[in-house]
C-alpha cells in the first residue's frame, strides 16, 4: 500500500480529513474528478470578484470551536446574509419579518402582524394538513404562502406543492422584529479571498490529482491505500445495487455585465413559478461593499458578475446537489449504510457519502469527528 488514505473528493469534508491526517503523519492521496479543488465551495477570482461557481456559500455557525478552526485558514469579512424575495416586481425581506409584513399588509407593530397571520391561518388552514401547501398555510397563512413560498418551493422540488409531503416544511421562520439577518448564528461571514485559498491551505503538502475520476481508475485505486475516504454518492460507489437514491440537481448560468451594480444585493430570490430560476446571485456584494468602493474610486473597470440558479431534475449524468430525504430514501440509504459496515476499509463522508444535507460548519464537525476517531489509536 502506497498511501494510508485515498480521499475521493477535495471538498470540505475530504480536505479537512486529509489535512488532519497529514498533520498526524499519515500519507494521503486526494483525487477529484473536477479540474479544481474545493468541491461545491470552489470560488474563482474573475477581475477581482470572487465568483461562487456552485451557488452562494455563506459560512455561519454558533460553534466557536468550528469558527476558530476555519479562521486559521482565512480572514473572514462581516458579511450578513440578508436575501430579498422578488414576486411580480414586489420586493420583500427574508426571512419573514416586520419589514415583510409591513409591505404585505401595512402593519407596523408585532401585535398587528401576529393578528394578521393568525387571522389567515384560521381562515384558510386545515386541521390535519395532508400536503406541503396545507402545512405552509397552517404555519404562515395564505398571503405569505402564495407570494413567497409556493412558486419557489415548486421550482426547487420540481413538483406541485399539493404533491409534496408536509415534513418538507415543518416550520417557517417568522420574526416579529425588523431584523433582516437570515441566520441566527453568532458567527457569520465569507472569506475575504474566497473559499478556494482555504482548501489550498488545507491541502498543502498533500498529493492531489485533478481531472481524476475514481470510477475510471477504480481497479487501480482500490489497492493503493489502506483505507478509502469516499465523499461521492454512496449508492454510486456500490453501483446502485439496491437502487438509486434520489437527488435534485442545479444548473447555473453566469454572465459578466458592463454594469457597476445589477441588483443591489448578493442574493435575490424569485418566487414566481413562471420565472424558471430560483435566484440570482450578484457576487461582488459578498465582498461587503469593497468592490463597489473600488469602482466608485475608478480603480477597476465597471463590471459585475451574476449567476442565475436553476433547479434541475437529477440523472446519473448530472451533479447531485441536494438529497431528497423521505421514508423511501431513508430505507434505501440504510441498506447501503449496512453494506458499508461490512467493509471497515471504506469511510463515507459528506452530504453524498452520508446522504444528508449539511451546512458547511456541520461538514467540518463531521470530518473532524471522523478523522479523530480514525487516528485516536495511532
Amino acid at each position: 500500500m502506497k498511501y494510508d488514505y485515498l480521499v475521493v473528493g477535495s471538498g470540505l469534508f475530504g480536505s479537512v480529513f486529509a489535512h488532519e491526517a497529514t498533520k498526524k503523519g499519515k500519507k494521503c492521496l486526494v483525487i477529484d474528478k473536477r479540474s479544481h479543488i474545493g468541491g461545491n465551495i470552489y470560488t474563482e477570482n474573475i477581475d477581482g470578484i470572487n465568483v461562487h461557481k456552485y451557488g452562494a456559500h455563506i459560512f455561519h455557525t454558533s460553534n466557536k470551536d468550528i469558527w476558530d478552526y476555519i479562521c486559521q485558514f482565512a480572514e473572514f469579512n462581516r458579511y450578513t446574509n440578508s436575501p430579498v424575495a422578488k414576486y411580480k416586481n414586489e420586493l420583500y425581506n427574508l426571512p419573514f419579518n416586520m419589514n415583510t409584513f409591513n409591505k404585505l399588509w401595512e402593519v407596523t407593530t408585532p401585535a398587528e402582524a401576529q393578528a394578521k397571520i393568525e387571522e389567515e391561518k384560521s381562515k384558510f388552514g386545515v386541521e390535519k394538513p395532508k400536503n406541503l401547501e396545507e402545512q405552509a398555510i397552517n404555519l404562515v397563512g395564505k398571503t405569505i404562502y402564495e407570494k413567497l413560498v409556493k412558486g419557489y418551493t415548486e421550482k426547487q422540488w420540481g413538483k406541485k406543492a399539493t404533491e409534496l409531503p408536509t415534513f418538507i416544511i415543518n416550520r417557517l421562520p417568522v420574526r416579529l422584529t425588523y431584523d433582516n439577518n437570515y441566520f441566527n448564528d453568532k458567527y457569520q461571514g465569507i472569506p475575504i479571498k474566497g473559499y478556494t485559498p482555504i482548501i489550498e491551505k488545507m491541502l498543502e503538502g498533500v498529493e492531489t490529482r485533478l481531472n481524476y475520476d475514481f470510477f475510471e481508475h477504480k481497479e487501480e485505486l482500490e489497492n493503493i491505500a489502506e483505507k478509502i475516504v469516499f465523499t461521492g454518492p454512496i449508492d454510486k460507489y456500490y453501483n446502485y445495487q439496491f437502487g438509486e437514491l434520489e437527488y435534485r440537481s442545479l444548473r447555473f448560468e453566469t454572465e459578466e455585465l458592463d454594469l457597476e451594480n445589477y441588483q443591489g444585493n448578493a442574493v435575490v430570490n424569485y418566487t414566481e413559478y413562471e420565472i424558471p430560476y430560483t435566484r440570482i446571485i450578484e457576487h461582488k456584494h459578498f465582498e461587503y461593499g469593497s468592490s463597489l468602493g473600488r469602482l466608485a474610486r475608478g480603480k477597476t473597470k465597471q463590471k459585475t458578475i451574476i449567476t442565475k440558479e436553476y433547479p434541475d431534475t437529477w440523472t446519473k449524468e448530472k451533479e447531485p446537489y441536494y438529497t431528497i430525504n423521505n421514508e423511501k430514501t431513508a430505507a434505501l440509504y440504510r441498506k447501503y449504510k449496512n453494506l458499508s459496515a461490512q467493509n471497515p476499509n471504506i469511510i463515507f463522508g459528506g452530504r453524498l457519502g452520508q446522504y444528508k444535507y449539511f451546512d458547511m460548519d456541520k461538514v467540518i464537525v463531521e470530518a473532524l469527528a471522523c478523522v479523530n476517531k480514525e487516528l485516536e489509536n495511532t
